[in-house]
């Protein structure tokens, strides 16, 4: 997605003007007869999303036109990619270090695709001469963070069992240096996961937890600790309790926590944030099996809880459990985890926002700031502790599960929370990881949420600048 954005110069390229809908009058009348003739013609009116081409002597292109909303959206030229066609453009506007990385951002996640099955790529896509305000380390880092998303969700999980999804961990962790130990199979009950190995032994494809730990090169240990969790069940039949198809067509997007993990970490390593990153990954496939966990079985966990099964498409948090226990060991100054978790989440929030649960008010309250500042949307739901009374079990400890079907949301961030002690400042993020249908730069398919806004928190409470 970078390579289309250019070094070469603007004497190359064709303006780009941004309009609103507001502004385009006063745009048009400082311009010349021709060019105020012409815009009215073609009846341009500056709606986002639109462009016109403005011809000069001999009918070549002398500028563009394309119209943006009044607000700083991060996917303001994020449909000009693929519109404009092959071509060199810049961008004629006074631009602060800020709205340069969005636009920069915008322009490049618009260029996406995920064509790796695809025997004919067809490329047609325009480029921009990248402003010189925009950073172009921070746009990097975030433009792969969220291709890597894209590009594991979008993957069939025929092509990233447990295994590919462990290999696509250790990739990233040698690309910056990080150490990476994969646990597998059996010998994860030799090492006190047995929750994690109780969801994942129904496969034929052995179950896994990966654990990358990185810093920066020569730096101490009296870095602060920053610990991420990613859910990465890489497909999810619903074992026993099957989904019906229509549910589960979707579900090789439930290694998306896992995915948005790796982006995380990717951005922190890049930058170099000064902090002791750990990443935890249980990958498993949920499957039907003779060897298959049941509902109402009892499972032992790496904290000592006993959890009674409610029911075996809760796979998630029992996967979460163990990871999460093994991250709050080393009490980490911040705790993240990403999870595709509940369909409930998309019923209170619908697709476009991941849902945000936290146990410390300042943190929440920072995460979310950072959320509106990168066009990154998340909204805080209640940890509601009366509502944690519906996971009671008469056999075990906990139940996975409520008995009936409200708040699934809270109840699920609930179970999770019996594993984080509210010592540990920690964030759950229930995220949807799918775009349903296509908007400019947001191609159906995989997509990050909360990636971008997780990323400028690290940076703000640790970064160096």
């Amino acid at each position: 997605m970078l390579r289309y954005l250019t070094d070469a110069s603007k004497d190359d390229a064709i303006p780009l003007t941004m309009v609103t809908k507001a502004g385009l009058g006063a745009w048009v009348e400082s311009q010349d007869e021709d060019a105020r003739a012409w815009i009215g013609s073609c009846g341009f009116t500056g709606e986002a999303d639109s462009f016109l081409r403005i011809p000069g002597a001999g009918g070549k292109v002398t500028r563009v036109l394309c119209g943006v909303t009044d607000g700083d959206d991060l996917w303001s030229l994020a449909a000009l990619p693929a519109k404009l066609g092959k071509g060199t453009y810049w961008l004629d506007a006074e631009l602060d270090r800020t709205r340069a990385n969005q636009l920069c951002t915008g322009w490049a996640l618009g260029t996406y695709r995920f064509d790796r099955y695809k025997a004919q790529r067809e490329d047609s896509t325009a480029t921009l001469v990248w402003p010189a305000q925009a950073d172009r380390d921070e746009v990097a880092r975030a433009v792969k963070a969220t291709g890597m998303v894209r590009d594991l969700v979008n993957t069939p999980a025929n092509d990233l069992g447990p295994e590919e999804l462990a290999a696509a961990a250790v990739t990233l962790g040698t690309e910056h240096g990080a150490e990476v130990r994969v646990i597998v199979g059996d010998a994860l009950l030799d090492e006190n996961y047995p929750a994690i190995h109780a969801v994942g032994k129904g496969s034929d494809r052995p179950p896994r937890l990966v654990d990358l730990r990185w810093q920066p090169a020569g730096s101490g240990k009296d870095l602060p600790r920053v610990t991420v969790v990613g859910k990465g069940v890489v497909f999810d039949s619903g074992g026993l309790d099957l989904k019906p198809s229509a549910a589960m067509k979707l579900m090789k997007k439930d290694m998306g926590g896992a995915a948005h993990a790796l982006a995380l970490a990717h951005m922190v390593m890049a930058a170099g944030l000064p902090v002791r990153l750990r990443v935890l990954i249980p990958s498993v496939e949920n499957s039907v099996s003779g060897s298959a966990y049941r509902p109402l079985d009892v499972l032992a966990t790496r904290k000592g809880i006993t959890v009674e099964v409610g029911n075996t498409d809760a796979e998630g948090r029992l996967v979460l459990c163990d990871a999460l226990t093994d991250a709050v060991s080393e009490n980490p100054d911040l705790l993240l985890d990403y999870a595709t978790l509940t369909g409930a989440a998309r019923v209170a929030l619908g697709t476009d926002i991941a849902v945000m649960f936290c146990n410390d008010e300042v943190l929440a309250e920072e995460l979310h700031a950072c959320s509106l500042t990168e066009n990154d949307p998340m909204w805080r739901l209640p940890l509601y502790r009366p509502y944690a009374k519906a996971l009671s079990s008469k056999v075990a400890d906990t139940n996975t599960v409520a008995e009936h079907g409200f708040a699934g949301a809270i109840i699920g961030a609930l179970f999770l929370e019996k594993f984080v002690p509210a010592s540990t400042p920690w964030v759950h993020l229930d995220v949807f990881a799918w775009n349903p249908s296509a908007r400019p730069g947001r191609p159906a398919g995989g997509e990050a949420f909360a990636v971008r806004a997780a990323f400028r928190l690290l940076r703000q409470r640790y970064g160096r600048d």
